[in-house]
């Protein structure tokens, strides 16, 4: 008896020390958390509502052009996930100028003189620009060019991709999911990002959806079948998709089920690579307009003693960036960043030139970019690296630039458009932040602009990593509302 008392009191003075002990560590814990936050209690109250580990955060919010308000843990560099973007796109507005365009043209010897049945002698020669967002209307567009010149029969046509080097990378390897548009490789002749669109037209009377292929490109047909519902649309439909090569035919299986009461649909999904679908694009439009091609498209370069024939300029990047950012496209950002390291560092960009261009162009603007590791440029990677101190930096100075308006307006507006339309609503923030929204798996970062309720508009730049970080979300919209709202 005395032995079990004995135990018991050991026990008792053991456990006791351990809540002593775990009761101090947390106290540690919870001070040194506040004095690191220094925020309101507010915005403490929503960040102790995460959960998360101080140790996660790194946050910087400051006046525009003024002092900090926040600063935690701003100096250790964080994947931002898709807020890379902003680097991306503000260094190569900065380095390119808004008003630069891509440029995608044939040329043949002899300015494309032809016979007198349309054949044209030798090659036609296609110089690919790095546009990241041509379109296949575009395209369509620009073949018409050439059949207005009177080309009709062509022997084979050589694209000349040598403004990037080699850049193509395997869309499944991020994550597994291959046919998914977002994980697109980037191209030097790219069209329609190198997606197809599945569209499915209900067929009221059948009860079923009916599939198609949209451009129809030879040897990609859909095999499998999305099932009829009755009941009432209850949001976008969900379709299972699964891409496989079957030698000569590309055969995407379809699967799951979709309301009838939802309408006309579409998904969109990667099947060829980018030089095979711009190759089966190529083909189909150009028979499409009454064209004959003999041997196909080959990769090769534009020599010497050719002439122009017709060509087509993009968008302005001014306006390209507004796709990137708002979208968050990130096979538009890869591309627009090679653009920039080749034409700052010469053709046969990569990654890594692109990466040494958009740094250098940072240097030069004073932007404390010390840790920062800038792969892809799109945010897509575990490797990319931000401080939230640097990256507030930047935004400062964009803010100060005569590039501003350019930049801003590239930004999603907070309850208005882009990534953040469904965010920030019906509070003091709606329509009144301009942001970059970053989501990966153990990343979730925010970045940008908010105008207060007094006139003063504030940085910020919140950046949570680890298994949890999704749960920042509530304390970012919080920290939004607050300042919107100062």
């Amino acid at each position: 008896m005395m032995l079990l008392q004995s135990r018991s009191d050991s026990d008792h003075g053991k456990r006791r020390w351990f809540v002593r002990a775990a009761a101090c560590v947390l106290s540690i814990w919870c001070t040194a958390s506040a004095q690191a936050q220094n925020l309101p209690p507010e915005l403490q109250q929503a960040w102790n509502a995460t959960r998360l580990p101080s140790s996660s955060l790194a946050l910087h919010v400051q006046e525009v052009g003024g002092p900090a308000l926040m600063s935690i843990n701003a100096s250790e560099p964080r994947n931002p996930a898709s807020v890379m973007k902003m680097v991306t796109t503000w260094s190569a507005l900065s380095g390119l100028g808004p008003d630069y365009r891509w440029r995608t043209a044939f040329y043949a010897r002899g300015g494309g003189r032809v016979d007198e049945l349309g054949t044209l002698s030798g090659p036609l020669y296609l110089k690919a620009g790095g546009d990241p967002f041509m379109t296949v209307e575009e395209l369509w567009g620009l073949l018409r060019q050439l059949r207005l010149r009177g080309i009709k029969n062509l022997g084979e046509v050589i694209v000349d991709r040598s403004i990037f080097g080699a850049v193509a990378t395997d869309p499944g390897e991020f994550d597994g999911a291959a046919d998914r548009p977002y994980n697109a490789s980037p191209d030097a002749m790219m069209v329609g990002l190198g997606a197809v669109r599945l569209v499915f037209q209900p067929d009221q009377q059948a009860r079923r959806w009916i599939p198609i292929v949209d451009p129809p490109v030879h040897g990609v047909r859909i095999e499998g079948e999305v099932k009829w519902s009755n009941v009432s649309c209850p949001g976008s439909p969900s379709v299972g998709t699964r891409v496989a090569s079957t030698g000569k035919d590309i055969i995407v299986h379809v699967s799951g089920t979709a309301a009838g009461s939802c309408g006309e649909f579409s998904v969109y999904r990667l099947a060829q690579s980018q030089p095979d679908y711009f190759s089966a694009l190529f083909q189909m439009l150009w028979r499409e307009l009454g064209g004959t091609l003999a041997k196909g498209l080959r990769v090769g370069k534009v020599p010497s003693g050719v002439s122009l024939v017709v060509w087509h300029d993009s968008e302005t990047l001014g306006d390209t960036i507004r796709q990137i950012n708002k979208q968050s496209n990130n096979v538009m950002a890869r591309t627009l960043l090679l653009t920039l390291g080749a034409n700052k560092l010469g053709p046969g960009a990569t990654p890594s030139t692109g990466a040494r261009a958009a740094l250098a162009v940072l240097r030069d603007q004073q932007v404390d970019t010390r840790g920062w590791v800038i792969d892809n440029g799109a945010g897509l990677s575990r490797d990319g690296r931000l401080t939230a101190a640097g990256l507030a930096d930047m935004l400062d100075t964009a803010w100060r630039s005569p590039l501003m308006p350019e930049f801003v307006s590239s930004l999603a507006i907070s309850g208005v458009d882009g990534t953040v339309k469904r965010r920030l609503r019906n509070g003091d923030a709606e329509g009144m932040a301009h942001l970059k929204t970053g989501t990966l798996r153990e990343s979730r970062a925010l970045a940008g602009y908010v105008l207060g309720a007094s006139g003063k508009r504030y940085i910020l730049v919140s950046i949570a990593n680890g298994e949890r970080s999704a749960a920042v979300r509530s304390f970012d919209d919080a920290l939004v509302n607050w300042l919107a709202a100062r």
